[in-house]
C-alpha cells in the first residue's frame, strides 16, 4: 500500500493531462466492430495488442485489444474476449446515459454522417439541438451509444460558461445533501430535481 502524505503541500502539482488517450469497451466481434468504426465512421484501425494474460491484474483472460484513431491522436478501443459475448447494459442506468461523443467540424459534416449511417442501415436519432452544439445519436454493434457533435459555441462563450460551473455544482451538492437527509427521514422517495432547467422548451405544457 502506498504511503499517505499527511501534508498536501508536499504533493507534486498535477501533471498536465493533454487529451484522452483511449476509452475501451468490450466487443462481441472484432471484425464486426472494425467494419463499423473503420468502413462506416472512417476511424482507421491503428494498433492491436493480443495476450493471454491481463497485464494490470495478472489474471488469465485471452483477448485481442484493438484501437481506432481519431484526428487528434486519441483512440477508442475494444476488447474481443473470443467468446462472442457483448457487454450487458447496466441494470440501473438508462440506455441514453453512458455514451461517447465525437466532435465533427461543421453542421454539414454532421448531416453528411447522418446520411452515411442511415445508408448503412444504422438507426440515427436527431439532429438534436443542445444550444451550444448539435448532435446525432446511434448505437454501435456492441450496444455502445455514440454521439456525433457539431460545436456551435466558440471558445469565448465556453469560457463564460465555465465561470459559473463550480457555483452551480455547489448548489446542486447542497440540495443533494438536504435531499439525502429528507430521504433518510422518510420524507421523500422521489429523485432529486436540479435547481435550474436549461431546456425549458422541452417541458411538456
Amino acid at each position: 500500500m502506498a504511503a499517505i502524505l499527511k501534508d498536501p503541500r508536499a504533493l507534486p502539482a498535477p501533471a498536465p493531462i493533454q487529451q484522452l488517450h483511449h476509452f475501451a469497451y468490450r466487443a462481441r466481434d472484432a471484425e464486426e466492430t472494425r467494419h463499423f468504426y473503420e468502413d462506416i465512421l472512417g476511424l482507421p484501425l491503428y494498433h492491436i495488442i493480443q495476450s493471454d494474460v491481463v497485464p494490470s491484474t495478472g489474471e488469465h483472460c485471452p483477448y485481442t485489444h484493438f484501437f481506432f484513431r481519431l484526428q487528434d491522436g486519441s483512440f477508442i478501443a475494444f476488447f474481443d474476449l473470443g467468446d462472442d459475448q457483448a457487454s450487458e447494459p447496466s441494470p440501473n442506468t438508462p440506455d441514453w446515459v453512458n455514451h461517447v461523443s465525437f466532435r465533427v467540424d461543421s453542421m454539414q459534416a454532421l448531416l453528411d454522417m447522418k446520411a452515411r449511417l442511415e445508408a448503412h442501415g444504422v438507426e440515427v436519432l436527431g439532429v438534436t439541438d443542445h444550444h451550444i452544439f448539435h448532435s446525432i445519436y446511434f448505437f454501435d454493434p456492441n450496444g455502445v451509444r455514440l454521439e456525433l457533435s457539431a460545436q456551435l459555441a466558440d471558445e469565448f462563450q465556453m469560457l463564460e460558461e465555465s465561470k459559473t460551473a463550480h457555483a452551480r455544482l455547489n448548489e446542486w451538492t447542497a440540495l443533494k445533501e438536504q435531499w439525502r437527509k429528507e430521504r433518510a427521514a422518510g420524507k421523500t422517495t422521489a429523485p432529486l430535481k436540479p435547481q435550474q432547467n436549461d431546456r425549458p422548451e422541452l417541458v411538456k405544457k
